[in-house]
Parts: C-alpha cells; sequence; structure tokens
C-alpha cells in the first residue's frame, strides 16, 4: 500500500468557509475513491483562531459581532452572512446564523488536540462545526465542550482536566506559531504532503485535481517553509 498523503488544514471552528472547504474536500476525497492509485489520507487539523479578541462571556449572534467588533452596518453584516449561507447550502451543510452564538473558540481548539491523542479529532471537528453553525451550541461553554466530546468518545473528566488545567494550550500557540512562520493569513489554509499548499474554499474540483496529480506524482511542489 501507498504511503498515505498528509493534509495539515489551519482551520477555526467559527471560521464558515473552514467547514465548507473542509466538506469540498470530503467530497473529492469521495469522487476520487475508486481512482486505480487511490490510497490513504492522513487529515489533521491545526489551531487558528480568527478572532482571539472575542471575550469570552461574548452574548450575541454572528451580525452582533460584525456590528459590534468589525465596524460593519448590520445591514451589510446581514447581507454577507446571507451569501456565506447559500455557499454552505450548495455544500450540503446548512448554516442558521439565526441560532448562532458567537464564541471565543481557544477551548475548542485545545479539545481538539485531545481528541488527536484519542485518535477521534475529525469526529470531534466535524461534531463542533455542526454544533457551531447548525445547532446554535455555544462552544465557550465548558459543559457544551465536554459534552460534545462525549459524543464522539471522549471521557468527560479526563477533557475536564485537560481543558481546567489548559494542558493543550501550548499545542494550540504552537499551532498559530506555525502558521505565521509558513506564511498564513487566513483559513482555511490546506497543506498536501508538506509540499504543496493553497488556501480558501476551494471547489471540489480544484482538491480533486491536487489529488490525482498528486497521487499520479505530477503535482509542482511549493516551498511551505
Amino acid at each position: 500500500m501507498s504511503e498515505p498523503i498528509r493534509i495539515d488544514i489551519w482551520s477555526d471552528i467559527a471560521c464558515p468557509w473552514c467547514y465548507i472547504g473542509k466538506r469540498h474536500l470530503e467530497q473529492a476525497l469521495e469522487r476520487t475513491a475508486d481512482d486505480e492509485n487511490a490510497g490513504p489520507v492522513d487529515i489533521v487539523f491545526h489551531s487558528y483562531e480568527l478572532s482571539p479578541d472575542t471575550p469570552v462571556d461574548f452574548r450575541g449572534d454572528e451580525v452582533d459581532f460584525l456590528v459590534a467588533h468589525k465596524g460593519l452596518p448590520r445591514e451589510r453584516a446581514a447581507q454577507m452572512l446571507e451569501h456565506v449561507a447559500d455557499a454552505a447550502a450548495a455544500a450540503g451543510l446548512e448554516y442558521r446564523f439565526d441560532l448562532l452564538r458567537h464564541a471565543n473558540t481557544v477551548r475548542a481548539h485545545e479539545l481538539l488536540h485531545l481528541a488527536r491523542t484519542e485518535g477521534v479529532q475529525l469526529e470531534l471537528e466535524e461534531r463542533l462545526m455542526r454544533a457551531y453553525f447548525t445547532e446554535g451550541r455555544d462552544l465557550g461553554d465548558l459543559e457544551v465542550l465536554l459534552e460534545l466530546g462525549a459524543d464522539v468518545g471522549i471521557d468527560r473528566a479526563l477533557a475536564r482536566e485537560a481543558l481546567e488545567s489548559n494542558r493543550y494550550l501550548d499545542d494550540v500557540r504552537a499551532d498559530e506559531a506555525q502558521a505565521r512562520s509558513i506564511g498564513v493569513t487566513g483559513v482555511p489554509f490546506f497543506v498536501f504532503d508538506r509540499a504543496y499548499a493553497f488556501a480558501g474554499a476551494q471547489p471540489v474540483d480544484t482538491f480533486v485535481e491536487v489529488l490525482r496529480r498528486l497521487r499520479s506524482g505530477t503535482v509542482e511542489t511549493q516551498p511551505t517553509h
């Protein structure tokens, strides 16, 4: 069996385009699963906070946040979210911005690092994003995070100790420092086999082309420092 293609993804749970990009990648993997040279992939999510200055006790929806912290007019903010929701729907996702509770995501990122050690990072990434964008769950709330972690098999006591002690905070910061070192200025940001990278929720066809060219050995590598 060939070596897995490694895909490193810098992402924020609260980034609407990150969820769309994640789904596009998954759809590309499904589309290429029956290719003659198809093989395994190893996907690793890395921490990136789009709005690390979000107060941990922020109470409001996404429009409130964009108005109060980004200075956007309310009508403009609402139009932006409607555009994003349409793009999400095209990817098969349901975004409920009427339910969404904007949150500081650093603890959720810490939990994702614990999930990787438990072998369930991909499952937790999906669970957190669905909880945030579709279910209106508060990802800044410790008890909510413990419940969502339990949904994918993480022991609540283990998760509580890790989050209350900030055991994985240094790992979050290391991911963010690495992002800066390779020039990441926005997410999602995808690095394939530590050699080829691009940013944004690219169309499914773009992911398909990269996967097929990597598997055939015809992709032109790019330095990622």
